[in-house]
C-alpha cells in the first residue's frame, strides 16, 4: 500500500470519528470541567504538603528517614481527604494492597461482609472463597458474607444493616467501587457515603473499606471524604497517571493506616522502612492523574456512543454517570470477545503485532484474554481490553493515556470487525476527499 493510500485510509477513519464525536460534545466538555476541579485539588495538596525537589529523590537499603516517602504519604492523604496514607512501591498490585488492608483490619473469629456483591476474581483466593490454600483469611478462621446489589445496581443498605445486626462478629464492611468481572455499574462516592453512615449508626466500631481501583478522580470527591475508614488502590491505575511503574496506596484513619503499615512490613517497623531509588514518577504521576483519568473517561464515552450504535449493549451508557474508567461490553460469544480484544491490541503502541489468546492466569477461575499493549505491564490506566471466557462473554475496555488513542483504537476495531455498516454516523467509513469535509 502506498504512503498516499495509507494517509487516505487514515483520514477517512478520522473523518468518521469526528462525525461520531459531534453527538457527545456537551458530555466531553463536562469531563473537562471535572478535570479542572480535580487538577486544582491536586495542586492545592502539593502546596499544602510543601513538596520540594528534594522529595523526588529516593533512598537505599532500609530507607530510614526517607523524606520523599514520608511526604508522599502526606500528599496522598491531602488529595484523598484522609487522616493518613501509606503509599509504597512495595505493593505488588492492587490485590496485594487489598490483601494487606484486609489482614490489617480483621482477626480470627471475625467476619468480613462484602456489600457490593462478589468481589473481583483475584480476591477470592485471598478471602478463602476459592482455592484459598495456606495464608487465606479463611484459614485464619475469618468468614466472609456477600450481600448482592439491588436490581438497580445500588447497594442494598437495608440488607447490609440486617446482616450487621444479626452477626455481631462482623468487623469490616467492604465495597468494591468498580464492577470487576461482573455486569454492573460502578458505585458513586455518594452511595458509598450513604452505606458508611448507615453502618456507623448501627455499629460505630465497624470499619468500612473501599476498593477504589479504577475510580480515582472520576468524581470531585473520594471515599475518605464521606467517612470511609480505609480506601485502597493501585498506582498503575488512575492515581499513577500512567507514569508510576508499580505500587499501591491506602488512605484512611490514622489507626487503620498504622495497622496496614505493620502488615506491609512488620510490627515495630511499620512505615519506617521501605526504600525506593526515586519517587519522581509517583509524584509526577499523581500530578498528571486528573488529566489522564479525564482522557480515559472521554475515551469511554466515545466508545459507548459508537459501540451502542453498532448494537452492542454497553455499561455505562452514554447518558449514565461514569464512576470508574471501565466500559463493560456485552459481546455475547467467545469469538466476538477474542476478536475485539485482538483488534484493540493491534492498535496498541507496544506489541501491536501480537495476537492475544485466552489463557489461565493466577487468581482467575476461567481463562482470560487480555489485550494490553502497554508501556507498563498490567497498567490498566493505559488502554486495554480483557475479559474471562465465560458466559455471557463480557468485554472490559478501560483506560487510555490519550483520548486520541482510544478513539483511534475503537474505530479501528469497529472497522476491522466489520461493524461499521450498522454504526452511526450514516453507515460507516466513507472515502476521504479533503480536510474541508470535516
Amino acid at each position: 500500500m502506498s504512503r498516499n493510500s495509507v494517509l487516505d485510509e487514515d483520514m477517512a477513519l478520522w473523518q468518521w470519528i469526528w462525525r461520531a464525536e459531534e453527538a457527545i460534545d456537551d458530555r466531553l466538555r463536562a469531563i473537562e470541567r471535572l478535570v479542572d476541579i480535580n487538577q486544582a485539588k491536586v495542586l492545592r495538596a502539593f502546596a499544602q504538603a510543601k513538596i520540594s525537589g528534594e522529595h523526588l529523590f529516593g533512598s537505599t537499603g532500609y530507607g530510614y528517614d526517607d523524606r520523599g516517602r514520608e511526604q508522599l504519604d502526606v500528599l496522598f492523604a491531602a488529595v484523598f481527604g484522609g487522616q493518613d496514607a501509606l503509599v509504597s512501591a512495595q505493593f505488588a498490585s492492587g490485590t496485594h494492597a487489598l490483601c494487606v488492608a484486609l489482614f490489617a483490619l480483621l482477626r480470627p473469629g471475625q467476619r468480613l461482609l462484602y456489600a457490593s456483591g462478589a468481589p473481583y476474581d483475584t480476591l477470592w483466593p485471598v478471602i478463602g472463597l476459592r482455592d484459598g490454600g495456606p495464608g487465606s483469611l479463611g484459614e485464619f478462621g475469618i468468614d466472609c458474607s456477600i450481600v448482592d446489589l439491588l436490581p438497580t445496581g445500588g447497594i442494598d443498605i437495608a440488607e447490609v444493616a440486617r446482616h450487621v445486626q444479626e452477626h455481631p462478629e462482623t468487623s469490616v464492611v467492604a465495597v468494591q467501587r468498580s464492577a470487576g468481572y461482573a455486569w454492573r455499574r460502578g458505585l458513586s462516592v455518594r452511595e458509598i457515603g450513604e452505606l458508611t453512615r448507615a453502618v456507623k449508626l448501627i455499629r460505630p466500631d465497624i470499619r468500612v473499606m473501599v476498593d477504589n481501583c479504577y475510580g480515582e478522580f472520576t468524581e470531585p470527591t473520594e471515599p475518605p471524604q464521606v467517612g470511609v475508614d480505609l480506601t485502597v488502590g493501585s498506582l498503575i491505575k488512575n492515581p499513577g497517571g500512567g507514569l508510576a511503574t508499580t505500587g499501591g496506596y491506602l488512605v484512611g484513619t490514622t489507626e487503620c493506616v498504622a495497622a496496614a503499615a505493620n502488615r506491609l512490613t512488620a510490627p515495630g517497623i511499620g512505615r519506617e522502612c521501605g526504600s525506593s531509588e526515586s519517587h519522581r514518577l509517583l509524584y509526577q504521576g499523581l500530578f498528571l492523574a486528573p488529566r489522564t483519568v479525564g482522557e480515559a473517561l472521554k475515551g469511554s464515552l466515545f466508545a459507548a456512543s459508537v459501540l451502542d450504535s453498532c448494537g452492542i449493549v454497553c455499561a455505562p451508557r452514554v447518558d449514565e454517570p461514569r464512576t470508574d474508567v471501565v466500559l463493560r461490553l456485552m459481546l455475547g460469544s467467545a469469538e466476538r470477545l477474542l476478536g475485539f480484544c485482538q483488534a484493540i491490541q493491534s492498535a496498541s503502541p507496544i506489541d501491536a503485532h501480537v495476537r492475544p489468546e485466552a489463557a489461565t492466569l493466577p487468581g482467575y477461575a476461567h481463562p482470560v484474554v487480555m489485550a494490553a499493549g502497554t508501556f507498563i505491564q498490567g497498567a490498566s490506566i493505559e488502554l486495554s481490553a480483557d475479559g474471562p471466557l465465560r458466559e455471557p462473554y463480557i468485554g472490559y475496555l478501560q483506560g487510555g493515556l490519550t483520548y486520541a488513542h482510544v478513539k483511534w483504537a475503537v474505530a479501528r476495531a469497529i472497522h476491522t470487525l466489520g461493524w461499521e455498516e450498522t454504526c452511526l454516523p450514516e453507515g460507516g467509513i466513507k472515502p476521504y476527499t479533503s480536510m474541508t469535509d470535516r
